[in-house]
């Protein structure tokens, strides 16, 4: 058998002599042309947006990708040697391998931002997509960061950015001078409202940079708002060997997801757009409610599975949906929260709930619970606060939403105890309330509640302080060390 070594490197020249049965691009890649730029080129955009472009392409050929990385040039390393081409594994009982050729150019911005640039102010450019996750918005509560770092810096060299929202600016600016349309900027990251928050967030950058850019900006360019969902595992050494097994050739760096896969726009589209619908994308009115749908009762869930299953020393979402207790536990906590959740027109809870369910049970899906136990303090207020004040509000018990919360807690006082660092924004401030944490609700809950970036209002409500003190001695007295 031979080795990774020995097997030829995916690309343009060898993708012919892959192995029957693998799937392949069904349109001459040297016919299509990139109109669209995409913002953060990780397994998820590969994985989910490329691969709808990807079944598009055969009958409009002008909408392919130009994938930028803003931070790291890893992605750009593995991917321009194969002239974009990568592998998506497919994990099902029947599990499928296709090579999507959806990304025609990979470029790295830290050493290539002239021609990102250029992208960005060619015409032929008609739609700027991100997944920089939240955190790469740079967002205030109330628009855009202005002390933030990188912005800061956008705003003093406004021609030579490094955060997406400097990008989408230059290159409206480089539209608007050149008096060429400008394009549709769209964000794909799970983050509520999205399209809106963007736009206020670049309308006040750009009124920093030139106040007539920023009218033209609000006046001409549409932000659409977006939902997506599919479960991504990151990529690893087994998936990396099975690919190249099956491929017959070397992916240096393929995706996997579940074969499930959502993606929910507005139709709001300043300079024409793909045919979404022939791809499978649902248009909708109502974002809010699927995107609600999806953090309360898909992602929440998530969570619980994370928080609980680690405490317990379980690693995946598979074998935390295995367990005698938690798999039950997040079942019936996915109906109360249902309960408490608006939803949009058409969306029966229980459809949703059994497919979410079968989904976390899939065999074939190795998802590590670390994974989603990341940027805790991001997650937990948009996947969970919402639900708890709205059943507060309606006078309803909240002890089992209190519970994926209070695991939480205790996860970030197990890792602060063994000296692990998290992986989250506030890693210092909650390692610090972590590692000063007895395990005692009364003692420890306080601590964490004077968060106010992360509780809110929450933290001074009577009912959920004593919810969550309770929650809290219940995890412990479950097993948690």
């Amino acid at each position: 058998m031979p080795s990774t070594l020995d097997r030829p490197r995916l690309s343009d020249a060898t993708l012919d002599s892959a192995r029957i049965g693998v799937r392949r691009p069904g349109y001459q890649r040297d016919a299509t042309r990139i109109g669209i730029v995409h913002l953060g080129a990780g397994a998820f955009h590969r994985a989910h947006q490329a691969v709808y472009v990807d079944g598009l392409l055969a009958g409009e050929p002008g909408w392919a990708i130009c994938a930028v990385s803003l931070h790291s040039p890893a992605t750009a390393d593995a991917l321009a040697p194969q002239d974009g081409l990568y592998t998506l594994a497919l994990l099902d009982a029947e599990p499928e391998q296709r090579v999507i050729g959806s990304i025609r150019e990979v470029l790295f911005a830290g050493t290539q931002q002239d021609a990102v640039l250029a992208r960005l102010a060619d015409p032929q450019v008609r739609l700027v997509t991100l997944t920089v996750t939240e955190k790469g918005y740079c967002l205030s509560a109330d628009g855009v960061d202005m002390a933030h770092a990188d912005i800061a810096h956008d705003l003093a060299a406004p021609d030579r950015p490094r955060s997406a929202i400097g990008y989408i600016v230059a290159g409206l600016r480089a539209r608007h001078a050149a008096g060429e349309r400008p394009y549709t900027v769209l964000s794909c990251d799970n983050l509520a409202d999205n399209g809106n928050r963007l736009r206020r967030a670049t309308l006040q950058y750009a009124e920093r940079v030139d106040a007539e850019l920023a009218s033209w900006i609000a006046d001409q360019v549409t932000f659409p708002c977006s939902m997506v969902d599919s479960i991504t595992p990151a990529t690893d050494d087994a998936l990396r060997e099975s690919v190249d097994e099956v491929l017959g050739l070397h992916d240096a760096w393929p995706v996997q997801r579940e074969r499930y896969t959502q993606w929910v726009l507005e139709d709001r589209f300043c300079n024409g757009r793909p045919d979404w619908e022939r791809a499978g994308v649902t248009l909708s009115d109502d974002i809010a409610g699927y995107d609600r749908a999806k953090l309360r009762l898909l992602n929440a869930a998530h969570s619980a599975l994370a928080y609980l299953g680690l405490l317990q020393g379980l690693r995946t979402v598979g074998q935390a949906m295995a367990d005698p207790a938690l798999g039950p536990f997040v079942a019936a906590l996915m109906r109360d929260i249902a309960a408490s959740t608006a939803l949009p027109p058409g969306l029966d809870p229980e459809t949703y709930i059994d497919a979410i369910l079968q989904r976390f049970s899939n065999p074939a899906v190795s998802h590590q619970l670390i994974q989603i136990a990341q940027d805790g303090s991001q997650k937990i207020p948009v996947r969970l606060f919402g639900t708890i004040a709205d059943a507060l509000a309606a006078g309803r018990c909240i002890d089992a939403l209190c519970m994926p919360v209070a695991a939480w807690l205790h996860f970030i006082r197990q890792q602060a105890r063994a000296g692990v660092a998290l992986a989250d924004p506030l890693d210092g401030q909650l390692r610090a309330i972590g590692a000063a944490s007895t395990g005692d609700g009364r003692h420890d809950v306080p601590a964490f509640l004077a968060l106010p970036t992360v509780f809110g209002a929450l933290a001074t409500e009577a009912r959920f302080t004593a919810a969550l003190e309770r929650a809290y001695d219940a995890v412990r007295h479950r097993g948690a060390s």
